[in-house]
């Protein structure tokens, strides 16, 4: 009896912890945009007059977003203060994490989700900018990198 609960603890407990779930849909790990026309992907890459603050994770417009750890969806979140096709995204916390995922049609806006759960579908990029790498941009809240968890 002790043999069997310690397994399943140590089921549980590897299931929870470690990097974060992969991210999109028919990628088989996080990688993270390369350079283009409309810039760079990884954390604190030159932004006009500005650093980027968050990651930008590849992936193909109209994919299925997943939930990179289990927590709640707090909120919507919006990238721009325009409207545009891609002026969406949500805020999730857990964990010990608080991000923001912007670019994607979440399946809702408020609620618990568990990690490698449907979160939403990516939404057209390449209507905003076209030529662009597709993405998902991923925020932590108190902008710190967070490049070390995908």
């Amino acid at each position: 009896m002790f043999s069997t609960g310690v397994f399943l603890l140590a089921v549980l407990i590897s299931t929870e912890a470690g990097p974060w779930a992969n991210i999109c849909a028919g990628k088989s790990s996080n990688e993270i945009r390369t350079c283009d026309n409309h810039g760079c992907g990884q954390y604190t890459a030159q932004r006009n007059h500005r650093l980027h603050q968050g990651v930008d994770v590849l992936c193909s417009d109209g994919s299925t977003v997943y939930a990179p750890f289990t927590g709640t969806i707090m909120g919507q979140e919006k990238p721009y203060k325009n409207k545009n096709a891609i002026n969406n995204g949500v805020r999730i916390s857990g964990r010990g994490f608080c991000i923001k995922m912007f670019y994607i049609k979440p399946i809702k806006y408020k609620g618990s989700i568990k990690k490698g759960e449907k979160l939403g579908t990516l939404l057209s990029l390449q209507k905003v900018y076209p030529g662009i790498q597709s993405h998902i941009h991923i925020e932590n809240c108190d902008l710190s990198d967070p490049t070390v968890y995908l």
